[in-house]
């Protein structure tokens, strides 16, 4: 699937970007995961939140954020890409797969890829098991309407794209 953007940076902000390169998970476990399947099982496995930054007072990046970045390295076909955003074993993997979609998909695609997922009732906690339940298409409508995700900022979305979204 064609990649949207900065191809380095895979347009997360700079400090977060850093942040995942140096973290002690994202060289040690994720550097090891060389297949879509192998990310997509770490998802099922280790991650219960979706907020880019671990909790408490430290900096460093999520597990979910790593696995992330992982998988814009690996660049998923649009067949997997399609795979992780329907995947029925875990709401994470799914969300996942739509913070992909959101980061590093053409604006232009934005709606074809997450407006079927608006009105999807099955739940999620992204800011983990304390935190509050929203449905999947709440979270996906937020992906496309806000330009912050917890404490950093989504790629910009041209205003005539926002305005079709919108519409």
């Amino acid at each position: 699937m064609e990649q949207y953007g900065n191809l380095t940076t895979y347009n997360l902000e700079s400090v977060l970007k850093q942040n995942i390169g140096n973290s002690d998970f994202y060289r040690n476990d994720c550097s090891s995961l060389t297949t879509w399947e192998a990310v997509i099982d770490a998802i099922y496995d280790q991650v219960d939140y979706l907020e880019p930054w671990l909790a408490g007072n430290a900096r460093g990046p999520s597990t979910a954020f790593c696995l992330l970045h992982r998988l814009f390295v690996l660049k998923p076909t649009e067949e997997q890409v399609r795979a992780t955003i329907t995947h029925e074993d875990s709401a994470y993997i799914r969300a996942i797969g739509f913070l992909y979609l959101r980061y590093v998909c053409p604006p232009k695609d934005l709606w074809e890829w997450l407006g079927p997922f608006c009105a999807d009732p099955e739940e999620i906690q992204p800011s983990g098991p304390n935190g509050p339940t929203v449905t999947l298409g709440d979270f996906v409508r937020d992906l496309l309407l806000e330009q912050y995700y917890f404490e950093t900022i989504f790629p910009r979305i041209p205003k005539k794209v926002e305005d079709d979204i919108q519409a």
